[in-house]
């Protein structure tokens, strides 16, 4: 049985991987990348922190498993690879190279030292704790779900990114809702008690009570006061109680907020 040969594809020489890109031969991987610790797993794959031997950088390696692939590359990687390939943003992890075997594919990545899920305290490694994980997502969970609608849609993810958007302002989560009651609750203390003139169909949802608390809507402007007035017409958009009125992402994309930011290289 011959010895898997990994094959090197230099991302930097090539904007149209894989139809150009250079591909060079070497015998073992780990001349190059020496890993450091496992920082994360997951279905598909493996992260490692890892160190690069000729430039002495610390690195991240996805490892993509193929064993169990009928087809080769999975297209999921295919286009992560496609998408990082032309992303170049400061604002994105930059993809600097891709690493192929005949069992498994290695994206090597510049390494951060903080990722949203830490950031949000929900590591893997406290993945075994359910009460953290639902405190966690709870935050950012629409009031449609918190309602209990089975027919909801993209605009729940419009309202996390409003949830997001309002904390990056804030520094601070803007509804941390330690429990589903109390996570409505926090919400309609912000943004009002929700009726039927401003949600229609709202008090027919299965957790809709009657016997609500009748909150008024604050400003938002002494909610996230660190937001200038484009930016709280956005967040307002964005956090709308009814889904059918909240913007959508493609229309929150070209809302005036975004006009001045330009493109950064």
């Amino acid at each position: 049985m011959r010895s898997l040969v990994p094959v090197k594809i230099d991302l930097q020489q090539s904007r149209d991987w894989p139809l150009r890109a250079r591909a060079v031969v070497f015998e073992d991987l780990m001349d190059q990348y020496e890993k450091v610790e496992k920082i994360g797993e997951g279905t598909y794959g493996v992260v490692y922190k890892a160190r690069d031997r000729l430039t002495n950088e610390t690195i991240a390696l996805k490892k993509i498993r193929l064993e169990q692939e009928d087809e080769g590359v999975p297209s999921t990687a295919i286009r992560e690879i496609s998408l990082l390939k032309e992303m170049q943003h400061s604002n994105i992890v930059r993809l600097q190279d891709v690493v192929h075997s005949e069992k498994r594919i290695y994206l090597v990545f510049e390494y951060l030292d903080l990722d949203l899920k830490k950031h949000m305290d929900s590591c893997p490694e406290l993945a075994k704790d359910p009460r953290l994980i639902k405190v966690v997502t709870l935050w950012y969970r629409a009031p449609e779900i918190l309602l209990g609608s089975r027919n909801y849609s993209t605009p729940v993810d419009v309202w996390s990114v409003g949830c997001i958007f309002a904390e990056m302002a804030n520094q601070r989560p803007l509804f941390p809702g330690d429990s589903e009651i109390d996570e409505l609750f926090k919400i309609f203390r912000i943004l009002g008690t929700p009726n039927e003139e401003i949600w229609p169909g709202v008090t027919s949802l299965p957790d809709f009570k009657s016997a609500f608390p009748k909150w008024l809507p604050k400003d938002l402007t002494t909610v996230v006061p660190n937001l200038e007035a484009a930016g709280i017409d956005l967040l307002s958009k964005m956090l709308h109680l009814d889904p059918s009125k909240r913007i959508t992402a493609r229309q929150a994309l070209d809302h005036d907020y975004f006009k001045d930011l330009g493109l950064m290289p």
